[in-house]
C-alpha cells in the first residue's frame, strides 16, 4: 500500500480521512499544526489502534521549508490543511491569503520538486449562489468572501502546476460537511449544541440558504475514491448528494427530535452581508459516480443521529453560550 500525507490531519474531515484511510492498510503521516501545548486536535481522540500506524509531523503549511520535508518519501498528499471560517476572513483576510493560497502553492512546490501526486481540497463555496442546479463542475466561480476567493486562488494554482508542469493533482470539491468533531462555527454543531445544552431560543443568521450536506466519511471515502482512480487526475470534482435543506428546514427538524420547545432567534451578528449570503448549494454528483465507485453510504438522516450522539457526549468540548465565528 502507498504511503500519504495528510496536511490538516488535526481537523475536523482530515482526521476521519486519516482514520479511513488507515483502515483501507495505508501508511500515513499526518501534518498537524505545530503549538506548543503539542496538541494533535482531533487525532488526540482517535483509538491507539489507528494512531499506531499513523507518523505525525508537526509544522506549519505557511513554511515552504517544513512543508517539503514532511512530502519526502511519500507516494501522495491530501492537501486539507486551511482556513475555513467565513466570518473569520471578513476580518482577516491576509491570514486566508497566507494559509489558503501560500499554503497550497508550498506543497504544489513541493511536490513538483518530488514528483508527488496531489488532492487539493476545493470547496463548494467557490461556486457562490447557484446560477442553476445542480451544480456541476463548469459552473462559474464567485468570490462571495474572501474565504472563498482564496479557495478559487488555490484551486486555480493547482490547475495551473497541471498544466504547466503536468503535476498530477486532483481538485477534490465537498459541498457542505458535517459529522462528528466539526467545530462550532458550523451550523449544524451550532444548531444541536444549544439545544443539548437545553436552550430554548436556538440562536441563528438567515434561515433561507439551502446547502447540500455530505456526511463526513462519504466525504473521506470520496478522497480516497479520487486517489484510487488515475481517472481523477487534471480534473476538478464535487462530493455531493444531490439533495437540499433549507436551514430552517434543517433547525426544525433538529429541534423536533431534540427539544421541541425551542424555538429559533435570528441574531444580526450571525448574518452574513447581503451580497455574501451563499443563497443556494445543490451540488451534481455525476461526475464523481462516472470516474470512481464512490457512492454515499449514508443517509442524511443516519448523519445527523450519529452526529448528535457525538456532541451529546463531548457537549464540554462546545462554547455553547458565545457566537463562535
Amino acid at each position: 500500500m502507498s504511503k500519504v500525507l495528510v496536511t490538516g490531519s488535526d481537523g475536523f474531515i482530515g482526521s476521519h480521512l486519516v482514520e479511513e484511510l488507515v483502515k483501507k492498510g495505508y501508511e500515513v503521516r499526518a501534518f498537524v499544526y505545530y503549538n506548543s501545548f503539542n496538541n494533535w486536535g482531533w487525532l488526540d481522540t482517535l483509538d491507539k489502534d489507528i494512531m499506531n500506524h499513523v507518523e505525525v509531523f508537526a509544522g506549519d503549511v505557511r513554511d515552504p521549508n517544513g512543508v517539503r520535508e514532511s512530502m519526502k518519501g511519500v507516494d501522495a498528499v491530501f492537501h486539507l490543511a486551511a482556513l475555513i471560517a467565513i466570518p473569520f476572513s471578513y476580518h482577516s483576510p491576509d491570514a486566508y491569503v497566507d494559509t489558503n493560497i501560500k499554503g497550497t502553492l508550498n506543497v504544489l512546490q513541493a511536490a513538483r520538486d518530488l514528483g508527488t501526486r496531489v488532492l487539493v481540497t476545493s470547496t463548494s463555496e467557490v461556486y457562490g449562489t447557484a446560477q442553476y442546479v445542480p451544480i456541476d463542475e463548469k459552473h462559474p466561480y464567485q468570490g462571495q468572501s474572501p474565504y472563498s476567493a482564496t479557495k478559487i486562488g488555490a484551486d486555480r494554482l493547482a490547475e495551473s502546476f497541471y498544466r504547466s508542469f503536468d503535476l498530477p493533482v486532483t481538485i477534490v470539491r465537498p459541498f457542505n460537511t458535517f459529522g462528528p468533531r466539526q467545530s462550532a462555527r458550523a451550523v449544524i454543531p451550532t444548531i444541536i449544541t444549544q439545544l443539548l445544552a437545553g436552550k430554548e431560543e436556538i440562536k441563528l443568521g438567515s434561515l433561507t440558504p439551502t446547502r447540500d450536506f455530505n456526511y463526513v466519511k462519504d466525504t473521506a471515502h470520496g478522497f480516497i475514491a479520487m486517489y484510487e482512480s488515475d481517472k481523477t487526475i487534471g480534473q476538478e470534482i464535487n462530493i455531493a448528494t444531490q439533495k437540499e435543506i433549507s436551514i430552517g428546514q434543517l433547525a426544525e427538524e433538529l429541534i423536533r427530535q431534540i427539544n421541541p420547545n425551542a424555538k429559533i432567534i435570528c441574531e444580526e451578528e450571525r448574518l452574513r452581508p447581503e451580497k455574501s449570503e451563499v443563497n443556494r448549494l445543490l451540488g451534481s454528483n455525476e461526475k464523481i459516480l462516472q470516474l470512481t465507485d464512490w457512492k454515499p453510504q449514508y443517509t442524511f438522516e443516519q448523519g445527523l443521529a450519529e452526529t448528535i450522539d457525538f456532541l451529546r457526549g463531548n457537549l464540554d468540548k462546545y462554547k455553547v453560550d458565545i457566537y463562535n465565528i
